[in-house]
């Protein structure tokens, strides 16, 4: 098999917590930003990867809704990141063919943001080679609970029957309510955690720690990290003969 190419039986929907920019920048005698900004740049070789690899579908956590918790200097520094990188990626990520969603509670960006983060979906929509969401404010119990509270309104305003409601209900009010469910969670910086990403979307996924922090996680890495998928045995509750 060629070194980068497409793993078999590999993961259609691939998640990632992009976790270690600080430290890489620390590491380095930078401060934290200087992480942040290395990190965005190996998102893009990571995206462009993806296609090739057979991954269809790649979604990366970019800012949880315990992050406002850092200090003012690194949160006001990656509010301009995301801007930044909004308006610097959006027209390659439309020539390559790269549709762009969102998700997570948009109502505590600033307008300036959200508008970006409209625009890009927009100017994205017809791309059909890779799928990129990006979870931006996002948290997977706070996603729960605004999908709950709109599932309560429907069933309040008799949209919707409560003796209808299963577990197949909920996943349509979800912000991935487009996506099929990841096939593999990768955290990258050797922390062992899920950290409160695609809670519900999660339950069958395959997860993998992996000790490269993520600014130097590059495509030879993700290769392997997927070869090693390719050879796990899924099976979703039940027992192979």
């Amino acid at each position: 098999m060629a070194k980068n190419s497409p793993p078999s039986g590999g993961p259609r929907h691939v998640a990632i917590i992009m976790d270690g920019n600080g430290r890489w920048a620390q590491a380095r005698g930078r401060p934290r930003l200087f992480g942040h900004h290395a990190g965005a740049r190996r998102v893009r070789e990571i995206v462009s990867a993806c296609p090739d690899l057979g991954v269809d579908y790649l979604t990366i956590f970019a800012f949880s809704t315990e992050n406002w918790k850092r200090t003012q200097t690194e949160v006001s520094g990656l509010m301009a990141l995301f801007r930044r990188y909004i308006v610097k990626e959006m027209r390659d990520f439309v020539k390559e063919g790269v549709r762009v969603r969102f998700i997570g509670d948009r109502t505590r960006l600033d307008q300036p943001l959200q508008d970006l983060m409209d625009e890009a979906e927009a100017m994205t929509r017809q791309c059909t080679r890779i799928n990129l969401t990006i979870a931006l404010n996002y948290g997977g119990r706070d996603e729960v609970a605004r999908a709950t509270k709109r599932l309560a309104q429907d069933v309040a305003n008799g949209r919707l029957d409560p003796e209808s409601v299963d577990e197949e209900t909920l996943p349509r009010y979800l912000d991935t309510c487009l996506l099929p469910d990841p096939d593999l969670v990768i955290r990258t910086s050797g922390e062992a955690r899920i950290s409160n990403f695609l809670l519900w979307q999660s339950a069958y996924a395959e997860y993998e720690f992996v000790d490269t922090l993520w600014p130097d996680f590059t495509r030879e890495i993700f290769t392997d990290v997927l070869r090693s998928y390719g050879a796990r045995e899924r099976r979703f509750g039940a027992v192979t003969a």
